[in-house]
């Protein structure tokens, strides 16, 4: 809120607005109250009095902003580092002196659990003992809506008998817990529900009842009185909750009571536990509508795992038509989604079903649960859904029916993470055959999924070693197999499978990875991702699911675009969802950043260059990497001197200048790509290494989302990369949600910058067969460069009529193309072809040593009209046509870029062994 021109706080404005946080009315309003807009709207109007203008949005981000960082500094004079100041401190201090400090947990890396909201326990006289009390705002009436009604109250006060009077804090709010309708309210501004040890029971509904959820380890809500029940005025509403939209590990897996009290003691609920459990619902925190209940995510897997559905989605990038015809097909089912809801569905379930794999296979990890597993999974293993699948879930579903229908009924409880298999409780009337025909279900359903998942699993490990074996003869070229020592292209080629690989001695650790030697292929590591998120040297650290496969799944993609280009990497290929394996190198330790806007940390060690500030061509520094100094950046003559040595390479002038080379040749690439997703590489960070075997310098480490800035539409607001994580206040589990979907979405797009859309081809016309030699070096140039090339016989002297025949061959299907002529003597073909097409010409004759220098004329004196250029190299035509086609397709251009930087290198070693031997 406080970034950008205008919305600064000078000191004067802060000054105001702690004067008026000051008054004991704001700060008793502030400390009462979770929805505040009303306070801060007031704090507004009383600023502008002073000759501020602020909108309640600035002053409440402001207010925030204020107090997370005195508590910050308090803290941290409490624990003892008096050095740790802010401005306005005394100030903030004598207003906020009396509130608790929390320590910041150490796993949540700064983020701050003193908490806003009280839970007040006081003691009471015997007429109001286990009352909750709600109360309305001084200063606002009771809406006429019972939904409106949750959003205007004050924090809840649970008064028992017996407590001593301490007052306890409570923050969490659940987006899990769904909204209570109450349906009387009384004409007065607080609002008494019972909760005696009698009518406690009337508060436990369950989540599967889409209500709020009290849960009771021993009561059961059929001992509820009528009169507890019609205190409570609480209506039961079906509401859809998506049980699988999470996942099972960020639940809160306990089912403690709000309140749980032994009947005849004085012990009240510590803080911990009501910070937990207790929960505050407001209309905002419902999610009425989005959430996806059991029946509708059964009524899409049903529609998934139809055949031509699962076709369509394997073979289409662009989806909206398919997800539309599945929002049609459960609309006939009385379902109402739309086609983004189910996509987002359809995706979140083969994100949670990958993330568990993943940790299934990973070393160590026990294995996790999810909700529809087994559905999931014989659809993305293509297994025909029996009716076992359904068998317990649908008797869950009758039994979750059942306890809508009577509230005397038991209570169902979602299974846990380490529930094998946990029978659904049954109502308390059912029979003992219907209970004994249910165990027998189950009992079938854990022996098939268990014979199936063994046939499942030999047969995938063979299809993953033929798809491995496959992949590296199909993708294999000769500058990814140089940079791996000579025994390496056999051993990739016969790499075991993940689950057979063999893992040395981690070699390293950093902050989101490891490194592994792999004893079974010499001058290899393995680079294992972390599900681990850090911003400043790791002063803010926290563990995000299935960032490492997505970090593993972009390094991945963007090492093969980089390396089909021909940029030389130490990528060799990828060996999981969560590891990659690369050629063995000593890193150089300096990060090269290559900036095409100024922002960030720019700004601040240039002042004066506005943000936005664009470098022509792009700006390259460099930094030191040394946490202890905050990585300090240096300068090309401070790295020379360091003389460092690394697998025998003296890092000396000529190594500094290919890595600053590469460096902006590698941005340039990377920024090319990705402007067919509309989206701006602002700035790049990457590491060099060198190869222990070949001893050269390569692109080493990783290249993810945490090494770039990218803004969709070049605008900063929709910022997707890391930067999205550095800028939060606060630590949370909606914010970190948040990030890890920026993550997402950089990942499915890094895809899509190994495919190109553009179209393209180069048609050699030839006058005659004699001159096949000269065409075959054309396709052959084309080739490298990943373009069509097709050669035809044609003479425009003997066959006007047949030439242009051909022409309008090529023309007519839509193509682009590029004509090449190679005609000898005297040259009519390509000044033809170009005074009748419209498509670029270019001339390439096969010059003889006898008459060469004359015949060379009738290709470059050319009538008017007519733009034909000429080029006596085979080699030179097919560049020529790959930079018009590189103009729209990134692949072409980065190989052309890609050239012109090896080119630049080869020079530049080559003098250098010109200077040493002459020395």
């Amino acid at each position: 809120m406080e970034s950008g021109a205008g919305k600064h706080w000078t000191e004067e404005e802060v000054k105001a607005l702690l004067s008026v946080w000051s008054e004991k009315n704001i700060r008793k309003q502030l400390h009462g109250t979770l929805r505040n807009k009303g306070i801060f709207i007031y704090i507004a109007k009383r600023l502008q009095e002073l000759g501020v203008c602020r909108d309640w949005k600035q002053c409440r981000a402001k207010y925030k902003n204020l107090k997370y960082e005195y508590r910050t500094v308090k803290y941290a004079h409490n624990s003892g580092d008096v050095t740790k100041t802010m401005k306005f401190f005394h100030d903030l201090d004598a207003i906020l002196r009396y509130e608790p400090v929390t320590q910041l947990a150490a796993e949540e890396n700064g983020r701050c659990s003193a908490t806003e909201t009280q839970l007040n326990t006081s003691p009471t006289t015997d007429s109001t003992q286990g009352e909750i009390s709600i109360s309305l705002e001084d200063d606002e009436d009771a809406p006429g809506d019972p939904l409106l009604f949750m959003s205007h109250v004050r924090p809840v006060q649970l008064e028992m008998p017996g407590d001593t009077g301490e007052e306890d804090s409570v923050s969490n709010m659940s987006e899990d817990l769904q909204v209570a309708d109450i349906k009387k309210v009384s004409d007065s501004d607080d609002v008494t529900v019972n909760t005696t040890p009698e009518n406690r029971a009337a508060l436990h509904i369950t989540k599967e009842t889409a209500m709020t959820k009290i849960p009771e380890d021993e009561g059961d809500i059929a001992n509820s009185t009528p009169a507890a029940l019609e205190a409570t005025q609480i209506k039961k509403e079906t509401i859809d909750i998506d049980d699988d939209s999470i996942s099972t590990t960020s639940e809160d897996r306990s089912c403690t009571p709000v309140a749980k009290r032994m009947v005849g003691t004085d012990n009240h609920i510590p803080l911990e536990e009501a910070q937990n459990h207790f929960k505050v619902i407001t209309v905002n925190d419902t999610g009425a509508g989005k959430h996806w209940s059991d029946n509708e995510v059964r009524a899409l897997i049903n529609i998934w795992s139809d055949e031509k559905i699962q076709q369509m989605l394997e073979g289409a990038t662009r989806n909206k038509e398919i997800f539309e015809e599945i929002a049609r097909r459960l609309m006939k089912r009385g379902i109402d989604r739309d086609w983004k809801q189910c996509r987002t569905k359809y995706k979140n379930l083969k994100y949670e079903y990958r993330a568990l794999q993943k940790e299934n296979e990973h070393l160590g990890n026990p294995r996790r649960k999810m909700r529809f597993y087994d559905e999931v999974d014989s659809i993305l293993r293509r297994q025909p859904l029996g009716p076992s699948s359904w068998g317990c879930e649908s008797s869950s579903l009758l039994s979750v029916g059942d306890v809508t229908a009577n509230t005397g009924s038991l209570s169902i409880k979602r299974k846990t993470w380490n529930d094998e298999v946990s029978p659904v409780p049954l109502k308390k009337s059912a029979s003992e055959n219907t209970i004994l025909h249910f165990q027998k279900l189950l009992t079938e359903r854990v022996h098939t999924v268990t014979e199936g998942k063994k046939l499942l699993l030999e047969r995938l490990c063979k299809q993953e070693d033929m798809q491995d074996l496959n992949r590296t003869q199909l993708y294999a070229d000769p500058s990814a197999i140089q940079q791996v020592p000579a025994p390496a292209p056999a051993a990739v080629a016969m790499a075991p499978a993940a689950s057979d690989l063999k893992l040395g001695k981690k070699v390293n650790e950093g902050k989101t990875k490891e490194v592994y030697e792999l004893p079974d292929m010499p001058g290899c590591v393995l680079m294992q991702s972390k599900d681990q998120i850090t911003a400043g040297n790791a002063a803010r650290k926290d563990r995000m699911e299935g960032k490492a496969a997505i970090s593993n799944t972009t390094t991945s993609c963007v090492f093969q675009l980089l390396q089909e280009a021909g940029i030389k990497t130490a990528f060799v290929r990828k060996q999981s969802d969560t590891a990659f394996i690369a050629a063995h190198c000593e890193m150089i330790p300096i990060e090269w950043v290559c900036r095409r806007i100024a922002t960030g940390s720019f700004l601040k060690r240039n002042p004066g260059v506005k943000e936005g500030y664009k470098f022509y061509p792009p700006k390259i520094e460099m930094f030191y990497k040394d946490d202890a100094n905050n990585d300090p950046q240096w300068s090309e003559e401070q790295l020379i001197e360091a003389k460092f040595c690394f697998a025998g390479l003296t890092i000396g002038q000529t190594e500094v200048d290919i890595m600053a080379r590469s460096t902006q040749a590698i941005f340039e690439i990377l920024e090319k790509s990705w402007q067919p997703q509309n989206c701006t590489l602002v700035d790049l960070k990457i590491e060099f290494g060198v190869n222990i075997l070949t001893k050269e310098i390569v692109l080493a480490d990783v290249i993810d989302n945490d090494s770039w800035r990218l803004w969709p539409s070049g605008d900063r607001s929709q910022q997707k990369d890391k930067q999205s994580y550095r800028d939060l206040k606060e630590v949370t589990p909606e914010a970190l949600q948040m990030v890890k979907r920026n993550f997402e979405w950089v990942a499915e797009r890094v895809e899509l910058l190994l495919k190109t859309k553009s179209q393209g081809r180069v048609v050699v016309l030839m006058g005659s067969p004699s001159d096949l030699s000269h065409c075959e070096k054309i396709k052959k140039a084309c080739a490298t460069f990943g373009i069509p090339c097709e050669l035809r016989v044609t003479s425009a002297h003997k066959g006007p009529d047949e030439t242009l025949r051909i022409k309008a061959e090529y023309e007519g299907d839509g193509i682009p193309t590029v004509f090449v002529a190679v005609a000898g003597r005297s040259n009519g073909l390509g000044p033809v072809m170009s005074g009748n097409t419209a498509y670029p010409v270019v001339n390439c004759p096969p010059l003889s040593a006898d008459w060469g220098t004359q015949d060379v004329w009738s290709s470059l004196r050319l009538p008017s009209g007519l733009g034909c250029p000429t080029t006596l190299s085979p080699e030179g035509a097919a560049q020529f046509a790959a930079q018009i086609f590189g103009l729209n397709n990134h692949l072409v251009w980065a190989k052309l870029r890609s050239n012109m930087l090896n080119t630049w290198i080869s020079l530049k070693q080559a003098d250098k062994k010109l200077r040493e031997c002459t020395l």
